[in-house]
């Protein structure tokens, strides 16, 4: 069984910086896939940034050149770097990954991190 542990939400004021973190544990073999999502009470959750283990990387428009996503490879661990935190960005946010296992090795296995709640206020 693999679990996903976040921490690093909390409150902060318009225009500050807060850095989440993402830990797997269990029986990995790798994790092709990391992301980040994001869900307002009432609306869809949406992709926020995703890194793949080639390096491919993906943000969605609201939050280019603010966030920035990155992946730790040996720890399992991916972050979630927000800059220039607006009200907007205010969420629960989610990590996800797509992890392989020694037992099979054809499928891609998802798990999703419990939440932590981001809060950007003045």
């Amino acid at each position: 069984q693999v679990q996903l542990v976040e921490s690093g939400g909390g409150l902060v004021q318009p225009g500050g910086s807060l850095q989440l973190s993402c830990a797997a544990s269990g029986s990995i073999l790798n994790i092709p896939t990391m992301a980040w999502y994001r869900q307002i009470p009432g609306k869809q959750r949406e992709l926020v940034a995703s890194i793949t283990t080639g390096g491919g990387i993906y943000y969605t428009d609201s939050v280019k050149g603010r966030f920035t996503i990155s992946r730790d490879n040996g720890k399992d661990t991916v972050y979630l770097q927000m800059n220039s935190l607006e009200p907007e960005d205010t969420a629960v946010y989610y990590c996800n990954m797509g992890y392989v296992t020694e037992r099979d090795i054809t499928r891609v296995f998802d798990a999703w991190g419990q939440g932590t709640l981001v809060t950007v206020s003045s």
